[in-house]
C-alpha cells in the first residue's frame, strides 16, 4: 500500500497507474469505521484501484473549535486500509490543499440549499470544493458516499451532473448497529443514557416506511406520524424532519416519485442525522 501526501504526487500516480478497466475512490475525514469499511469493500470489489483519501476539510467547518476537534488516528485508520486492500492512501495536509491566498471555491447546486445547508451556511460549498480536488488528484472512474450523508450524496451527484465530471457516483447503503442506529463518528460522543436512547430515530424512520408501504403518500402524514415516534424519547431534541424529491432535494407536500426522509437530532452536544428513502413505484 502506498501512501501520498501532495497533489502533484497524487496526480502523479494517477497518471502512470492507470488500471486495465476502473479506479475506485473512497474519499474521507479518516476515524474510519465499519461504514468506511463497507464503502472500501465495494470498491475493491467493482474495481481494478482502489484509492482512499483521508484528509479533515477545513473549509466545511462552521465552528473552528469543532475542526480542531475532529476525531484523528491515521495509525488506525491506515492499518484498516491495508487490512482491506487500499492500493493508496492519499492524505494530504491542509497546507497543500488550500495554501496562503486559496480563494477559487466550487459552488454547489440547488440540494445544498435547506436542511444542512441552510443551518450550517458554506458547508457545501467547502465539500464540493473539496472534492473537486481530491477528484483531480486521484482521476476515479467511481466514487463511493455513504447514503447517511443523504444531503452530501445529493450535492455531489448534482455537481457531477452539472460540471460533466466523468465519474460515477455511488451510493452505498446506510451502515448500522444491531439496534439500528446508523454508524458515524459523532457515536462514540454520546453519553452513556443517550446512546441507549439513540436507535428511537431508526425506529420512528421504520415506523413511517410502515405507514408509507401501507398507501400513505401524504407528507404532512408522514411527518407527524415520525414526530410523534420520536416523542417517545424524553432526551432528545429534534432540529429538522424533511420529506423531499430525491434528486434536487426540495421539499414536496405529496410523494409521486423516488423521496427521502431526512432527518438531524441532537443529544446534548452531539448531532446525529439519518433518512429513509421512499419509492412509491
Amino acid at each position: 500500500m502506498e501512501i501520498i501526501k501532495t497533489p502533484q504526487e497524487m496526480q502523479h500516480w494517477a497518471r502512470n497507474n492507470r488500471p486495465a478497466s476502473r479506479r475506485g475512490f473512497v474519499p474521507t475525514m479518516g476515524a474510519l469505521h465499519q461504514g468506511h469499511e463497507t464503502l472500501i469493500q465495494h470498491s475493491r470489489q467493482n474495481n481494478d484501484q482502489t484509492v482512499l483519501s483521508i484528509f479533515v476539510n477545513p473549509t466545511q467547518f462552521n465552528v473552528a473549535s469543532d475542526y480542531e476537534k475532529y476525531p484523528r488516528n491515521d495509525t488506525r485508520d491506515l492499518a484498516i486500509a491495508e487490512h482491506h486492500g487500499v492500493d493508496v492512501v492519499y492524505m494530504p495536509s491542509a497546507d497543500e490543499m488550500y495554501p496562503e491566498n486559496f480563494r477559487s471555491f466550487v459552488e454547489p447546486g440547488i440540494a445544498s440549499d435547506p436542511m444542512e445547508g441552510a443551518g450550517r451556511p458554506g458547508h457545501f460549498r467547502g465539500v464540493t470544493t473539496v472534492v473537486t480536488k481530491l477528484f483531480h488528484a486521484v482521476s476515479p472512474d467511481i466514487a463511493y458516499f455513504g447514503k447517511k450523508d443523504y444531503q452530501q450524496l445529493a450535492v455531489i451527484r448534482q455537481m457531477v451532473t452539472e460540471l460533466n465530471f466523468p465519474i460515477t457516483i455511488e451510493g452505498v447503503e446506510t451502515v448500522r448497529d444491531e439496534d439500528g442506529l446508523a454508524l458515524s463518528s459523532r457515536n462514540a460522543r454520546l453519553s452513556p443514557s443517550a446512546r441507549a436512547d439513540a436507535p428511537i430515530i431508526f425506529q420512528a424512520l421504520s415506523d413511517v416506511r410502515e405507514l408509507f408501504d401501507a398507501g400513505t403518500r401524504q407528507c404532512d402524514v408522514l411527518l407527524e406520524a415520525f414526530k410523534k415516534s420520536l416523542s417517545r424519547s424524553s432526551l432528545i431534541s429534534l432540529e429538522y424532519a424533511t420529506i423531499s424529491d430525491a434528486r434536487s432535494l426540495v421539499e414536496i407536500t405529496q410523494i409521486d416519485d423516488d423521496a427521502v426522509l431526512c432527518v438531524a437530532a441532537w443529544y446534548d452536544d452531539v448531532r446525529l442525522i439519518d433518512n429513509i428513502e421512499l419509492h412509491p413505484h
